[in-house]
């Protein structure tokens, strides 16, 4: 774990563009809010994998949106009940089981379908508050922060010696 904040930290002092770290907190948000098991996030992992996001942010997005996830699931229940329940989809949701393909994607549980629905519709949201606060991370805070006697003493700690001696 002290690795993982250690090349978090990396990322945010680096040079490395900031919607890269916004895109990846964004597709651990979605991973991390919908069932684990599921086809979308085998899609999701793969765009991390192949645009080359940071999996620090990623990964540390992922774990805190999972924690946050048990605590929304009524909230992503009831959204995906009101979806499939709507009448006026009920054609819609009906062709869609009777394919093989979409009862594997398993949009038809409410769960799934309601966490999958408000990720989305969060995304933008956390793209834009997330690339806000790394902006003004290191535009105000970065070098006031690496000025506190704590830090400096930090320094001196083993976290440190980890977040120095990381490469790339």
């Amino acid at each position: 774990m002290l690795t993982l904040l250690a090349r978090l930290l990396k990322a945010l002092n680096s040079e490395s563009g900031a919607w890269a770290l916004a895109i990846a907190f964004v597709l651990g948000m979605i991973m991390g809010f919908t069932p684990l098991w599921r086809v979308h996030n085998l899609v999701i992992l793969l765009v991390a994998l192949l645009f080359r996001v940071n999996l620090s942010g990623f990964i540390l997005s992922f774990v805190l949106c999972s924690g946050l996830a048990y605590l929304l699931d009524p909230v992503f229940h009831s959204i995906g009940f009101a979806i499939l329940a709507a009448e006026s989809w009920q054609p819609v949701w009906q062709s869609m089981y009777d394919s093989a393909f979409w009862r594997v994607v398993q949009f038809h549980h409410t769960i799934t379908l309601g966490s999958l629905v408000l990720s989305f519709a969060f995304a933008p949201i956390l793209a834009l508050v997330s690339f806000w606060i790394i902006s003004q991370y290191r535009r105000r805070i970065q070098a006031w922060f690496n000025k506190l006697k704590i830090v400096q003493a930090l320094k001196a700690n083993r976290f440190y010696t980890i977040y120095a001696n990381l490469r790339g």
